[in-house]
Order: structure tokens, then C-alpha cells, then sequence
């Protein structure tokens, strides 16, 4: 039988442990934790970008608490476009005034079968693994996802030093912490023992108790280079964890993505390819399915690969004619290719991404709200602080903060990363603009030129899960191309002092 809870006597102990660990749960935010609500924005933005939610696709929500505090912050970062049912396992629950007519509420303590026969795409938790009931929860969890289905909880993480000095605290004067929290290890092996797939635990989140105004500022931006930092990221407030039930490969709602009007017809999307045939077909298939009637063209730009993708871009040119395709003479480089395909591009906005893309592709809604508001550039910002970043270098990431850093310094402006190769633009910005790099540090160029010519950017939160083996192998190769960004740097730094740059004025913004 397919339900969360049976109504015998084991099952109603477990939900009372799960009531308890609810109610331990909101105590501490109401309590002791001074940024609740935007802590509980960062998750609910970081739980879209890991599952790239689309619409229609349904969300349970286990263990919503009293007001339903995180309900509200999933509502909002989904735009009320999925179903969303909020549970509770504490019977002295009724239903949060706050929650959105569409949220539905049930009370599994109240009634334990109100899962029966359910299944859903998606199930978030936070704090409620329990070391006495996480197999039978985990059990219970699988029943309840679709195949394909994910599941994400955030754990408090036992081995965190300020938590594990609170609870030392706690028990000398009385008030013992009744939970019984599982570590990043042990969590791992019970979710790969009961048959999850894709399995991942990470350390994340250093913006903890005790905090200060200027501690949360300072901890949230340190807080992804801490959480990709061997050994320091044990010392994260708080372990997440993902999960698939099988089967991997699922295939997920397809539906035009596309809502703003003044868009239609008028963007070109330019793609640079080297090596890219497993990549290629399903990017601009699912970007055709989801974007379609945005889109004027796309051209992916060959870099003369050595495998099949530049037979794959022709066999999709013939099937549609909106594939306009840039077969590229040597030498090779992605500025170079880049720049041949920004050349080719008529359409009024430019989209630039990379082939391995294809599972952003639901965040690329974000870049176009921002073109239809009247950005001029938007950037997909992989150190936002509503960004998710896992399995990242952590060279990569202290390079990348040092540039940017550097950048703010000599340029006396506030940004957080404009070196991706996600970016949307109108096409005069790159028509005025003077690219010269022909490797990867061109990201820098297109970057900060538009900036500091004074047309409006805004940077927007995009997910960066390193490249899995199946999607092959990056080029990118970190000594061989930091150079290239520091002579950008210098250039422009330069131009700048030299008041040699052409200026937009009346655009001239960033957010």
C-alpha cells in the first residue's frame, strides 16, 4: 500500500519522533536564528536549481511547521506554478494563515493515511532524519516518489563546532537535545543501502549561530568557498543531501517556457561546440521545446571538433531552420568561436551558453524576465547567494573570487560574477563592445565591458553541479587560461584611466 504512515503502534511512535524533531525545528528558528526568513529563501531557491523545477511538476513539503515558513519561500521561488502539499506531524498544528489558498495542508498526526496512494516529483525535509527512524522515513519516502522522483533534506551537522558546544551546554543544565543527528557519512550509505540513486551529501551553509550583522555578511559570502574547502566544510552548519529514486533517466514535462511577449522572434543563441555530440541534439531540442517561440536562430559555432558534432549541428540545420550553424577553420579557442558566432547573429538579444547546459535550461527564465524588465545584459551568477555551487575546484573558486575581487577594486563597482558564459544581451551591446581573447578569459570581456560602457546589468542565481562523466570533458584548463583574464583586467583597467571608453550614461546600472 502506497502511504506515508500505517496506523499501528510502530508507526505512531514514529511520527511522534518526527513530531518532536518538527517542533525542536521551530523552536530554533523563531528562537535563535536572526535570518530564518532569508536562510529559508536561500534553500528553497537552492531546492529549484538542484531539481530544475518546471512548472506543473508536484513538491511535498514534510514537516511545514507551525506558521509554514518554508512553504511560503517554496510558493514564492516556484511563482505559484506547482502544486505544493505542506505536512505536518505535530497534532497541535492547524493550518498556517500565511499559507497561499493553493498550498494544501495535511496533518499526517491527525490522520496518518493522508498520503495514501500518493506519489510525488519532488519531497523536501529539514531537520527530521532521526537516527532511531531514518530507515523506516527513507522507506516511507520511496513509496512516495514518482520514478525518477528526488528527494532533498538539509541536516543539522553533528560534527558542526558551535552545535556540538550548544549541545554540550544544554545537557549540563538540564535541557538535553532529544535528536539523534546522522553525519554526512552515515546519511550517504543509508540512502545508497535502501536504493536511491544519484546520491550526493554535502556540506553547506557557515551562516550559523552566533551571528552578528556583520558576521552574516561576512559568513555568507565566504560560505561557498568554505563549503568547497577540504576539511573546513566539515565544520558547515548544516549537510544536504539528495537522492533519486530509480530510474535515472525520466522524461519531464515538456511546455513553452516562454511569457514575455516584447521577446518573441528576437533572440539568437550562440553556442560554442568542441567535442560536443553527446551534448548538442538534446541542448537545442529541449531549448527549442521550452524556448521556441523566443527564439530567431540558433547557431552552434564548430570549433573544429575531432569527434562528430559538426556532422550532428548539420543533420539539425537540415531538420530546422532556425539552426544557422558556424563551421570554424583553425585555430581553435572558445573567444575565437564566440566572436564568429556573436558576427553571424541578427536576432535583437544574444543568448550565449555552453553545450552542457541543457539542465539549466528551466533557470534561463530568469535571464529573459530580466531582458523584458529592460536589462540590457543579464548574467547567470554562479556565486550569487542564492546560487548553488557543488563539486566545484576549489582553486577555481579562490581564482574566480581573487579576479572579481580585484576587479571591484580597480573598477570601484559591486558584482559578484560576471565571468560565465551564460549571458543574454542585446545585440548592440555586443556590437559596441571590443572583443579581443581568443580563449576562455573572453567571459571577462563580456563581462565588464558592458558595465563600464554604462549599460544596465543584473546578475541572476544559476546552479553549478561540476561536469559528471557523461557529459564529457572540459577544455577549461585553469593555469593555461588565468593569464588571459589578468590581461583583460589590465586593459580595461587601463582604458578606463585613460578615459578611452565609450560611455551609455543613461543606462548605467547593476543588480
Amino acid at each position: 500500500m502506497n502511504q506515508l504512515v500505517i496506523a499501528d503502534k510502530g508507526s505512531l511512535n514514529e511520527l511522534k519522533i518526527l513530531g518532536a524533531r518538527e517542533e525542536f525545528r521551530d523552536r530554533y528558528w523563531e528562537k535563535r536564528d536572526p535570518i530564518c526568513k532569508d536562510r529559508l529563501l536561500w534553500r528553497a531557491q537552492s531546492f529549484r536549481h538542484l531539481v530544475h523545477l518546471l512548472p506543473g511538476q508536484t513538491i511535498l513539503e514534510l514537516g511545514c511547521g507551525r506558521q509554514g515558513l518554508f512553504t511560503q519561500q517554496l510558493q514564492q521561488v516556484s511563482r505559484g506554478e506547482n502544486p505544493i502539499t505542506a505536512v505536518t506531524f505535530n497534532k497541535n498544528v492547524q493550518r498556517p494563515g500565511a499559507l497561499p489558498d493553493s498550498v494544501e495542508f495535511l496533518n499526517s498526526a491527525i490522520t496518518p493515511t493522508v498520503l495514501e496512494n500518493r506519489q510525488f516529483d519532488f519531497i523536501i525535509a529539514m531537520d527530521l532524519l532521526d537516527e532511531s527512524n531514518c530507515g523506516w522515513m527513507l522507506q516511507k519516502i520511496q513509496q512516495l516518489l514518482k520514478p525518477g522522483g528526488q528527494v532533498i533534506f538539509y541536516e543539522s551537522n553533528p560534527w558542526n563546532v558551535t552545535l556540538r558546544l550548544r549541545r554540550s551546554l544544554s545537557q549540563f543544565l538540564g535541557a538535553k537535545d532529544p535528536r539523534q543527528l546522522l553525519n554526512r557519512p552515515k546519511l550517504y550509505e543509508l540512502m545508497s543501502e535502501l536504493g536511491f540513486i544519484r546520491v550526493f551529501s554535502v556540506y553547506n551553509d557557515f551562516v550559523y549561530a552566533p551571528l552578528t550583522s556583520s558576521l552574516i555578511w561576512l559568513l555568507r559570502n565566504l560560505s561557498i568557498l568554505l563549503e568547497n574547502t577540504p576539511i573546513l566544510q566539515t565544520l558547515a552548519g548544516s549537510i544536504l543531501v539528495h537522492a533519486q529514486k530509480t530510474p535515472r533517466i525520466t522524461e519531464r514535462p515538456i511546455r513553452s517556457l516562454c511569457e514575455h511577449d516584447n521577446l518573441i522572434g528576437k533572440v539568437s543563441v550562440v553556442i560554442p561546440c568542441h567535442n560536443e555530440e553527446m551534448n548538442i541534439r538534446p541542448l537545442l531540442t529541449h531549448l527549442e521545446a521550452f524556448y521556441g517561440e523566443y527564439l530567431y536562430e540558433i547557431i552552434p559555432v564548430d570549433d573544429n571538433s575531432r569527434d562528430r558534432t559538426a556532422d550532428v549541428i548539420q543533420r539539425l540545420a537540415d531538420e530546422n531552420p532556425k539552426v544557422r550553424p558556424v563551421f570554424r577553420t583553425p585555430p581553435n579557442g572558445v573567444g575565437r568561436a564566440l566572436m564568429d558566432g556573436y558576427r553571424a547573429a541578427k536576432g535583437e538579444y544574444v543568448l550565449s551558453m555552453d553545450c552542457d547546459f541543457q539542465h539549466l535550461l528551466p533557470e534561463l527564465r530568469d535571464l529573459f524576465d530580466a531582458a523584458a524588465q529592460g536589462y540590457d545584459v543579464a548574467v547567470g551568477s554562479r556565486f550569487s547567494r542564492h546560487s548553488v555551487l557543488l563539486n566545484y575546484p576549489i582553486q577555481k573558486i579562490v581564482v574566480n573570487r581573487g579576479f572579481h575581487s580585484l576587479a571591484q577594486l580597480l573598477f570601484l563597482r559591486k558584482f559578484r560574477d560576471l565571468t560565465n558564459n551564460l549571458k543574454l544581451m542585446r545585440k548592440e551591446v555586443l556590437d559596441n563592445m571590443e572583443l579581443s581573447q581568443p580563449g576562455f578569459s573572453i567571459n571577462a570581456e563580456t563581462g565588464l565591458q558592458p558595465l563600464l560602457m554604462g549599460y544596465s546589468v543584473k546578475e541572476v542565481p544559476i546552479s553549478w553541479i561540476n561536469r559528471t562523466p557523461d557529459m564529457g570533458v572540459s577544455s577549461f584548463k585553469l593555469v593555461k587560461v588565468g593569464g588571459g583574464y589578468w590581461q583583460v583586467l589590465l586593459k580595461l583597467w587601463w582604458k578606463r584611466l585613460c578615459g578611452s571608453y565609450r560611455h551609455y550614461p543613461n543606462r548605467s546600472s547593476i543588480r
